[in-house]
């Protein structure tokens, strides 16, 4: 308010009107009736990866949980997706300075950046190539990124610097060369940025790095990669509230009800160690996709064979109970995927890609509710990889 109390009349009066259309934007579903979607919070996107041109679908994020269609979406991203779904953790992310979306298109070996406007709606900034073949998964530390490329004949990781304006930079010397059968389903870097792991569902191994605090190259932990506690470790997850334990998803163990969650130890140089009692049971089939509260206190796991979304307590020290599980309704939850919370934790969005639509469900501690209101549908042709949430 000093600001204002300083400038001229007719400067003051231009920066409210500037502001008018965002403000008019973010209430423009708020029904004084009472009746319709509450206020417009945030937004969640989504990669559609559709075939050919591949598209964001975005939606407003209202008070209340629920989700409407961004006016002008779904948005093209600018390379082209694959058509079929991604098995992967992360194939889209929001900057941490929220200014931008980053979204793989697996379809061209690219990564699309977009720039988040006032209203949420999505303009292309810029394309770049991935640096090997079939990209599926994204992470970003400030400006620095990674992205795990999982095709046969080029699959690595790849470090990228994100510019001022939206351009990607390949960083030299950052490729990490994988074997034509990791299948890498996951890249992530800790809370911190000083770790980065990576899932290989293939030969069911994780990889470990630190990472250089001023070059952003990774350095291999000692016997990384270690061997994971169950088939096809996939989704992944560094506790919010400690940068040093990873929870790691186990996705192909054979059978039904087979599932489970394995917790490490991350020390100093990246060597990870599994903690006492881990894996952790899931008594559900494939879990796959993983997201911790912020408070770190509850686990959420997609189980996309069962259709169902498993709920764990955590220990101080990472140690897991199982609550329970939370059908996702539609078409009996089987092939629900990619899961994300928004920022204040109380709601958690289920990228249901069988069906292309969104699953919303209202948190309370270890608890999921889902909406009256779910799930949301995608646009037509979606085969949706990825969900972010701002």
């Amino acid at each position: 308010m000093r600001l204002l109390s300083r400038m001229p009349l007719a400067f003051a009066l231009l920066a409210l009107a500037l502001a008018g259309p965002a403000a008019a934007s973010a209430s423009a579903h708020d029904r004084a009736d009472g009746h319709g979607p509450s206020q417009v919070v945030g937004h969640v996107y989504v990669n559609d990866n559709t075939a050919g041109t591949n598209t964001i679908g975005a939606f407003d994020r209202h008070a209340d949980g629920s989700l409407t269609p961004e006016s002008g979406s779904p948005f093209a991203a600018g390379g082209a997706g694959s058509g079929s779904g991604l098995a992967s953790q992360g194939a889209i992310q929001i900057t941490d300075n929220g200014r931008y979306v980053i979204a793989v298109d697996a379809g061209s070996n690219q990564i699309s950046v977009l720039r988040i406007r006032r209203d949420g709606s999505l303009r292309a900034q810029s394309v770049v190539s991935s640096g090997g073949a079939l990209p599926d998964s994204i992470t970003i530390h400030g400006d620095l990124m990674y992205v795990a490329n999982s095709g046969a004949g080029d699959s690595n990781y790849t470090g990228f610097i994100l510019g001022h304006h939206g351009q990607l930079f390949p960083l030299a010397g950052s490729t990490v060369t994988l074997s034509a059968t990791a299948a890498p389903a996951d890249v992530l870097f800790n809370a911190n940025g000083t770790k980065l792991v990576g899932t290989e569902v293939g030969p069911s191994t994780i990889d470990s790095f630190t990472v250089g605090r001023s070059s952003g190259l990774l350095q291999a932990a000692p016997h990384s990669p270690i061997a994971a506690q169950g088939l096809g470790p996939f989704g992944s997850e560094f506790r919010p509230t400690n940068p040093d334990q990873l929870f790691v998803s186990n996705a192909h163990n054979v059978g039904a009800g087979t599932g489970t969650i394995s917790v490490f130890n991350d020390s100093v140089n990246a060597t990870l160690t599994p903690i006492a009692g881990s894996p952790f049971a899931d008594d559900q089939t494939a879990p796959c996709w993983v997201e911790i509260t912020h408070n770190g206190q509850f686990l959420f796991t997609v189980n996309t064979g069962s259709g169902e979304i498993s709920r764990y307590w955590i220990a101080p020290d990472g140690a897991l109970t199982l609550l329970g599980s939370t059908p996702v309704s539609a078409t009996g939850g089987v092939g629900a995927v990619d899961a994300r919370l928004s920022p204040d934790g109380r709601t958690l969005y289920v990228d249901e890609s069988r069906i292309g639509k969104v699953g919303e469900f209202a948190v309370n501690g270890g608890n999921l509710t889902e909406l009256t209101s779910s799930p949301v549908s995608l646009p037509a042709g979606a085969t949706p990889a990825g969900i972010t949430v701002n």
